[in-house]
């Protein structure tokens, strides 16, 4: 019997179909760089978040750069961070002329927790990249005292977490708590805009900051620079705007997202209860009842078995993330972490998907099912 489409890829960007008009309407003013379609979509996620002030950038990896870059974090600084994360949150701390400190992860939550946090703390730590892994918040109250007495600065990874809440505040909205956030609006994103990200600032002085640092430091708009014969570069800085044909696409997403803040989470439920029973498979915990979940990761024994008999069936499974501080481009802050290397060699992502349905998700349980028992 032939397997759904749907089960055969990890994940795929999920449309509503209001985004190509969007799109087009973007292409037809004829301005494609940073304008005001890229603003409004700025005030939209801010009112969304309930948050005064949010920075639209072109990637989730800018937005960590110009992060750590806005805190005031590079050369000599260390940041405490989980090996078990995309490549792109070490990239970004190396980028800011930084050094990652990689600390271990909770085996439930595949996140940090405040003791690991606490663990890994030396005298050259600046900065805490938490990374809310599947989408699930990531408390630190028990290293908070800590942390503001030594002036440590959290700089949340929320890549997979827009959407998600953290206590009674959408991720994002703890500014007041020495919190900055940044989101990733890539293709797969839980909100995407084709390609994307957003920096959630602590301050007026800080959204200045980043609006300086991802527009090569230029001061002036794009519209005022329109109408002057000069304009006057006032710092260093980067190429990471939003196009407006991006930004097109993600009001396109926000205005229907309360369809994704339903479905997102049914879809793990329903992994859930299809996986209950199954010897030897555990399912990763993401505090469903209130986050919305950027993917379903599971931990199987013989892993590699498991991944190669699925992926022969057809059903696109993914294992997300070989450990960073195994990887030869981060050999200089290699520490040996058991735990995140042992549930590293564990854990398989299911094909997740706002398009799966209930018929789908069986019949990857089924074919999992049977792999973990052959």
């Amino acid at each position: 019997m032939a397997l759904p489409a749907a089960v055969r890829v990890n994940a795929r960007p999920y449309l509503h179909g209001s985004e190509a008009d969007a799109f087009v309407e973007a292409l037809n003013q004829g301005q494609y760089g940073h304008g005001p379609i890229t603003e409004a979509f700025e005030r939209e996620v801010a009112a969304y978040l309930h948050v005064p002030d949010v920075v639209a950038v072109e990637s989730g990896t800018a937005a960590l750069h110009l992060a750590l870059l806005a805190a005031g974090i590079g050369d000599g600084d260390e940041v405490v961070v989980p090996s078990l994360t995309f490549a792109a949150s070490i990239q970004a701390i190396v980028a800011a002329g930084a050094r990652p400190r990689f600390a271990e992860i909770d085996p439930d939550t595949l996140c940090l927790s405040g003791s690991s946090v606490l663990e890994a703390l030396t005298p050259n730590t600046r900065a805490v990249m938490p990374v809310l892994y599947g989408g699930r918040a990531v408390d630190l109250a028990a290293a908070a005292p800590v942390l503001a007495e030594r002036g440590i600065v959290v700089i949340e990874d929320a890549a997979q977490a827009f959407g998600s809440w953290h206590g009674d505040r959408k991720v994002g909205a703890h500014a007041e708590h020495g919190t900055l956030t940044c989101f990733s609006f890539g293709p797969i994103k839980n909100l995407t805009c084709g390609q994307g990200g957003a920096v959630v600032p602590r301050s007026p002085q800080e959204a200045d900051k980043v609006r300086l640092l991802r527009m090569l430091g230029i001061g002036q708009s794009q519209a005022d620079r329109i109408r002057s014969t000069t304009y006057g570069v006032d710092s260093f800085g980067l190429r990471y705007p939003m196009s407006a044909l991006n930004a097109a696409i993600g009001r396109a997403q926000l205005a229907r997202f309360d369809q994704i803040e339903v479905a997102r989470p049914q879809l793990w439920r329903t992994y859930r209860d299809a996986l209950a029973g199954i010897d030897g498979v555990v399912l990763v915990d993401v505090d469903i009842e209130r986050t919305v979940p950027f993917n379903c990761v599971v931990r199987v024994p013989h892993r590699d078995q498991v991944f190669a008999d699925l992926q022969a069936q057809g059903i696109g499974v993914g294992v997300h993330y070989p450990p960073n501080h195994l990887q030869s481009a981060f050999a200089p802050w290699h520490r040996p972490l058991p735990v995140t290397e042992q549930t590293a060699a564990e854990i398989l992502s299911l094909p997740f998907h706002p398009e799966m349905t209930e018929r789908d998700v069986r019949a990857v349980v089924d074919l999992l099912r049977a792999a973990v028992t052959r």
